[in-house]
């Protein structure tokens, strides 16, 4: 997620990422700049090479998804998807839940204290939705760890997609940039979409990010993991989505009708 004009460094802010530096000769290529056979083997699966980033992790892609050098090394088709229009996407990849399941969530104390009652908030927002799925905080065992994003990182809060029907399994925020103290409803809603996307959803707006973002045409690509429209969500534009890619600062966003839809058909 990308707080809108303001997910960079203010020096950076109208940017989705760093750019490269100065160019430099094809046996030199610098340590976070990714090179054009990497670049290949993105868009190979299927997510748009514009802005990505190299990180400790892997690749930065669509501005807050992880994607790591095992997932881009496999091979995988390409899923079904709808396209040019706004609606609630999900992936192939998602959690298995059989008939209940509880996702543990805990937070690490590189973050700030006053960064629990954020993660309690989001945890109650989706157990308010009476899903087969619940979210609990817990000090241990944890499915979903949410931690401290690496020093001189450039994105608001990042995280992955699902595999071996298990959530990904980290949320990275960037305390540094947000404070010790955001706000618990904007906090709560940062981490509610990417806890959104560590059990299975795309961005609202993927097609389009331009819409949420503003700026020119973006498509972030269908991707190895699918963009699987949700049946029963619309096929207009949908302004308040929590999945949508950009938010503006201080922006508290609940789940809306659409969204509740989403969440109900999957979980």
């Amino acid at each position: 997620m990308k707080i809108k004009n303001l997910l960079l460094l203010p020096a950076l802010a109208m940017a989705l990422c760093f750019t490269a530096c100065d160019q430099k000769d094809e046996n030199a290529v610098a340590k976070n700049e990714v090179s054009e056979m990497e670049k290949s083997r993105i868009a190979q699966m299927g997510f748009n090479t514009d802005n990505v980033q190299k990180t400790d992790e892997g690749y930065l892609i669509e501005g807050d998804i992880l994607l790591t050098e095992k997932e881009l090394s496999e091979q995988a088709m390409v899923q079904a998807l709808r396209v040019g229009e706004s609606e609630q996407y999900r992936t192939s990849n998602l959690v298995n839940v059989g008939s209940s399941r509880t996702i543990n969530v805990a937070i690490s104390t590189s973050l700030p204290y006053s960064y629990v009652a954020a993660v309690d908030e989001a945890i109650r927002r989706y157990n308010a939705e009476g899903l087969r799925m619940k979210f609990r905080r817990v000090s241990s065992g944890y499915n979903i760890l949410i931690t401290k994003a690496p020093s001189g990182s450039s994105y608001l809060a990042s995280a992955g997609f699902p595999s071996g029907g298990n959530p990904y399994n980290r949320v990275q925020v960037n305390s540094s940039y947000l404070g010790s103290n955001p706000g618990t409803n904007y906090l709560a809603t940062i981490l509610a979409h990417e806890i959104g996307h560590c059990i299975g959803f795309r961005h609202t707006d993927y097609m389009n990010r331009s819409y949420s973002c503003g700026g020119s045409y973006y498509n972030e690509g269908s991707s190895s993991v699918g963009a699987i429209h949700i049946p029963g969500t619309p096929t207009g534009a949908d302004p308040n989505s929590w999945m949508l890619a950009c938010i503006g600062s201080g922006q508290n966003r609940y789940f809306n009708s659409n969204d509740r839809t989403a969440l109900n058909y999957l979980y």
